[in-house]
């Protein structure tokens, strides 16, 4: 029997609507045991437990080891207090100079366009960001489109959050209409995790808004293991393609989940087969509450090592680390 897809019949903003927040209806879809049920209840109160359903629907039922399932379970391991592993750990509250905007780099900002994700991975450098001072309406962008208007050395926006793709398409295209207005600015970039776990996102209106202005556009892809890559993520990412956007991928590199060289070559090809580019690797982002995904750099190197003699050199992302303070991400490799 062919099984039945509970997300097939579904448009986007009911599969995000309709996301798992319950950790005991996860287990209880993926046949798994419940044994830490009253600490992972409490690791969900410190950072809830969000999974929309055609992410679910990949992650193999009856195995507590799946690499998918890692990435968004949470876990007692969330709760131990480990030296290094901050609130801010990019320090990002020394870089917002204005509510909903951050400016760490010379030429571009990032734009906290909403504080909400379609899917909560464990390892997020923003657990605990402070949304409620950036909030995001219309109203609260002023000040940041403002700042943006008033720095001339600006050339990019970046849209952030949160994942700018859970924007309406409506208040999406005003926001992206403000920044076109600003004459300075020639990039959007847009990251987002969207169009790997909910594919259903990228509509013919998403695809009009985003290449019907006079910016170029980019979008990066935060997708981390070749199992989140079904056909539905694929035909996303050649819809973006097709309509003319470059499509990049940046990659966070965990432990237990994508720490192996044949995962990540798997990973690089089956993104480009889709027609995605590798772009980064990241060395975690020492947050707190995700210790327990890091890999230290001598292994990281080594991986990346490992990675070059299994692939073409465009398809090697690069290794890096971004340390708080410094003008660039650090080349580890």
């Amino acid at each position: 029997m062919i099984p039945v897809s509970h997300a097939a019949c579904q448009d986007w903003q009911s599969l995000l609507r309709n996301a798992i927040s319950d950790p005991n209806i996860l287990c209880q879809r993926l046949a798994l045991q419940t044994a830490e049920s009253s600490a992972i209840a409490l690791a969900c109160q410190n950072f809830p437990l969000r999974v929309p359903e055609p992410y679910l629907e990949r992650i193999e039922i009856g195995n507590p080891r799946d690499p998918l399932l890692l990435q968004i379970l949470p876990q007692t391991a969330e709760l131990l207090e480990q030296p290094g592993f901050v609130s801010d750990p990019l320090d990002e509250s020394a870089h917002n100079p204005v509510p909903g905007l951050v400016h760490k780099y010379g030429s571009r900002v990032l734009l906290i366009s909403t504080s909400l994700c379609a899917v909560h991975c464990r390892y997020c450098f923003r657990r605990e960001f402070p949304y409620q001072d950036n909030r995001n309406s219309r109203l609260d962008w002023q000040q940041a489109l403002h700042y943006i208007r008033q720095h001339s050395e600006l050339n990019e926006v970046i849209l952030s959050g949160g994942d700018p793709l859970t924007l309406p398409d409506k208040q999406l295209a005003w926001l992206i209409e403000q920044v076109v207005a600003v004459p300075h600015i020639v990039r959007l970039r847009i990251h987002t995790r969207l169009p790997v776990v909910i594919p259903q996102r990228i509509t013919r209106d998403l695809l009009h808004t985003l290449t019907h202005s006079r910016l170029q556009t980019v979008v990066v892809l935060h997708c981390n293991h070749p199992n989140e890559i079904d056909a539905a993520v694929s035909q996303a990412i050649s819809g973006l393609r097709s309509a003319g956007i470059t499509v990049l991928n940046q990659s966070v590199l965990l432990a237990s989940i994508n720490d192996c060289s044949a995962t990540l070559a798997a990973l690089s090809e089956r993104l480009f087969a889709a027609g995605c580019l590798p772009y980064y690797l990241h060395a975690l982002d020492k947050v707190r509450g995700a210790h327990h995904f890091a890999v230290d750099d001598q292994t990281a190197v080594q991986l990346h090592r490992e990675l070059q003699a299994l692939l073409p050199g465009f398809l090697v992302p690069r290794l890096v680390r971004e340390n708080a303070g410094e003008s660039s991400k650090t080349w580890l490799a």
